[in-house]
């Protein structure tokens, strides 16, 4: 096992490359760079995707005798553009600036944001609570929920709770996280009819003055709405993989001679079956928790007015805060490929007989 962990450690290196050289490649076509944000700004312009979009009028266009420097830039001098430029690193040639940024990711030195004068690493560890806890608890839910309701369905096969359960967890899965979420705050958050659960953050003013019980009750008051936006669709797929498990197992000859031996039914579901069944259930938890963690966290983190990951890479993109952009795709990505080697040493874990140095020999 251990060679096969080094191989996999040793490949996440060309696959983060790949990841960061497409990235990086693409950024270089899309207009309205870190420069022109600033040069908006200080024009006043408001949105710099007007002045790069090449949509001035014939006569402002004729007054600027074909000049091609940023449009924003014209009437600043030339030196503060060749200032802002240097300051950003933009002075040099592309591939010099994928470079020196790889080897500076390879040692963990984010650099600092364009516009938020703090450092890619703090600003994470900053927003990364709020994720972690939409992703954890919302992956601790959705398997509260469907291991019980998944085994159940198998249970009772074909029957009528079988397929009252189904269609509701096709509804479920139909609906968009966000779309839910919305639906949520019109009726729980004082949107049109009851107003039982905070709209926005993750604690109440005056939170560091309450009790221990008063900080977890707060708390938990307030992640109930995100957690459950986050959860349904996680809780329909999940639900639905827990039953196909469950009746692949019981079909199977070991279980009819345990049954033929006269052992009751829950001991043959959750003495033998149980263990076989789960195994793909369990070793798929960080595989999901990544999956609930960065898919839909942005519409999830806009909608209730939460500070976390998803909102920081928008909002960097949208700025072209470029530092923060790469550092957080080089964060996500390791951690991506780390939790992939965790999802398979979760299989060992739960099925010593898997072994994958053998499968890839």
């Amino acid at each position: 096992m251990g060679a096969y962990i080094l191989r996999r450690l040793l490949l996440m290196i060309p696959t983060l490359f790949g990841i960061m050289l497409i990235n990086f490649t693409l950024t270089q076509f899309v207009p309205g760079g870190p420069v022109e944000q600033i040069i908006a700004r200080l024009e006043g312009s408001g949105d710099v995707f007007q002045n790069i979009s090449g949509g001035g009028d014939v006569e402002t266009q004729s007054q600027t005798g074909g000049d091609d420097r940023y449009l924003g830039a014209r009437g600043l001098p030339p030196e503060f553009i060749e200032e802002l430029e240097k300051q950003f690193g933009l002075d040099k040639p592309a591939h010099e600036r994928f470079f020196k940024m790889m080897g500076d990711y390879l040692r963990f030195d984010f650099g600092e944001s364009y516009f938020r004068k703090i450092s890619v690493v703090d600003l994470v560890i900053e927003k990364m609570p709020v994720s972690i806890t939409l992703g954890l608890w919302s992956t601790l839910l959705a398997y509260l929920i469907s291991i019980p309701l998944g085994i159940r369905k198998a249970v009772k096969d074909g029957s009528a709770f079988d397929t009252w359960t189904s269609g509701t967890i096709i509804v479920a899965y139909a609906i968009p996280g966000f779309l839910f979420a919305v639906l949520l705050i019109v009726l729980f958050a004082g949107g049109s009819y009851w107003r039982i659960f905070p709209l926005r953050g993750l604690t109440s003013d005056g939170w560091e003055q309450m009790s221990m019980i008063g900080k977890v009750a707060d708390y938990f008051w307030h992640i109930t709405l995100p957690v459950i936006a986050s959860t349904i669709s996680s809780f329909a797929t999940l639900t639905l993989l827990t039953k196909n498990s469950f009746l692949d197992e019981i079909n199977k000859q070991y279980v009819l001679t345990a049954k033929a031996k006269g052992l009751s039914e829950g001991r043959v579901l959750y003495g033998h079956v149980f263990r076989n069944a789960m195994l793909i259930v369990i070793a798929g938890f960080p595989g999901l928790f990544l999956a609930v963690l960065f898919g839909g966290g942005l519409l999830i983190e806009t909608i209730f007015s939460l500070d976390g990951l998803g909102r920081l890479g928008y909002e960097a993109a949208v700025a072209r805060d470029y530092p923060v952009v790469f550092g957080t795709l080089w964060v996500f990505g390791l951690l991506g490929l780390l939790i992939g080697i965790l999802s398979d040493l979760m299989y060992v874990f739960v099925d010593p007989r898997i072994d994958f140095e053998k499968r890839a020999g």
